[in-house]
């Protein structure tokens, strides 16, 4: 059973992670782009301890950033703050977080913050709004969060661009929805909120349903809508798409590829995508 687990997860990983290196993410940004299809492109690795593997994380992005540049690719980045430090410490979390979002500020790139699990959420709004007035940031909202409809209309005041997804973390049911329907009918209010306060966000999902009503509202709104998805799960879905709308797929690389794909292969409730990602001609 394990060499079976062993060979799912590496197909997963295959299909959902670019690579090891940034010359991986590049080639499959390029490839995405020529389908006029963006990346958002992600180091691989959470929850660090060791200052060490902190500054490796925060040097990758350096030379991600660069690279983009020079590759001339249309890419973004996202970062997550406990790959910056935020579990040793909040101003750990904050210098490195600033010096990537100035970095990328000179060379014109966008800095998307993850949101991680619920006990890092406080923390990660508060790292994002220092630096929400450089323009080039923007924060991830998880619906299945009961607080999310409040944090987005707060972080909304301040001139936040938000990036609203479903979100996959466990959390207790006094925090997070337990039914799947709920979170997206909480997803759903937000959007509404997005449309109505927002001049500029990303609808991320795979569900076509809040895809196609998004699609209905953009066309009485004149806020700038995009749309993401995890690479390697709706790619043709992601293309087509694109041939009318902007389209960014979620684009993870690094060494943890491996134990990101069995994550990934352990969350039930992404079951229904693990199987779309093994079907043939997502790419």
């Amino acid at each position: 059973m394990v060499g079976l687990w062993g060979i799912a997860e590496k197909m997963i990983a295959g299909r959902w992670i670019a690579g090891e290196g940034i010359s991986d993410a590049l080639e499959v940004s390029e490839k995405l782009n020529r389908r006029n299809v963006g990346a958002v492109i992600n180091y691989l690795g959470e929850d660090l301890r060791d200052s060490e593997k902190i500054s490796k994380a925060c040097n990758k992005y350096m030379l991600l950033i660069s690279d983009i540049s020079k590759a001339g690719i249309n890419a973004s980045i996202a970062v997550k703050p406990t790959q910056l430090g935020l579990t040793l410490g909040y101003k750990t979390a904050s210098a490195n977080y600033g010096k990537i979002v100035s970095a990328a500020r000179r060379k014109k790139i966008f800095v998307w913050m993850d949101m991680e699990e619920s006990r890092y959420t406080d923390l990660s709004i508060k790292l994002y709004l220092e630096r929400v007035k450089s323009k080039n940031t923007g924060i991830c909202i998880q619906s299945y969060l009961r607080r999310s409809e409040d944090d987005a209309a707060k972080l909304l005041l301040s001139g936040a661009t938000i990036r609203l997804v479903k979100g996959a973390y466990r959390e207790p049911p006094e925090i997070a929805f337990a039914q799947r329907k709920d979170a997206t009918r909480n997803f759903s209010r937000i959007m509404g909120l997005l449309f109505r306060k927002s001049e500029r966000f990303m609808v991320a999902t795979h569900d076509r349903q809040l895809i196609s009503r998004a699609i209905s509202m953009s066309g009485k709104s004149d806020a700038r809508v995009s749309f993401g998805m995890l690479n390697g799960i709706m790619n043709d879905y992601a293309y087509r798409l694109a041939e009318k709308h902007d389209v960014q797929l979620y684009l993870p690389f690094g060494e943890e590829w491996v134990s990101y794909g069995y994550r990934r292969m352990r969350e039930l409730r992404n079951s229904v995508l693990i199987a779309k990602s093994l079907l043939p001609s997502q790419h």
